[in-house]
């Protein structure tokens, strides 16, 4: 799995993460869309830790800058 993802995708994926916990858990969004975002948040958390989005993949998109 070689990482495809930069420092400012990171970040913003990360920042959408939080702001969509924050819709969820304040009930603002609630039902089925509270829900979609709450597992995309959690998707974005996810990615962002290991660095690696499979969509990126198959489309050879890299936001990451190589040294």
């Amino acid at each position: 799995m070689k990482k495809n993802m930069g420092f400012p995708d990171k970040t913003i994926r990360i920042v959408l993460a939080i702001l969509f916990g924050i819709l969820y858990f304040t009930d603002t969004v609630t039902g089925t869309l509270g829900i979609i975002l709450l597992i995309l948040g959690i998707v974005f958390v996810l990615t962002s830790i290991v660095s690696f989005c499979p969509l990126y993949g198959p489309m050879k998109i890299s936001t990451r800058k190589d040294k």
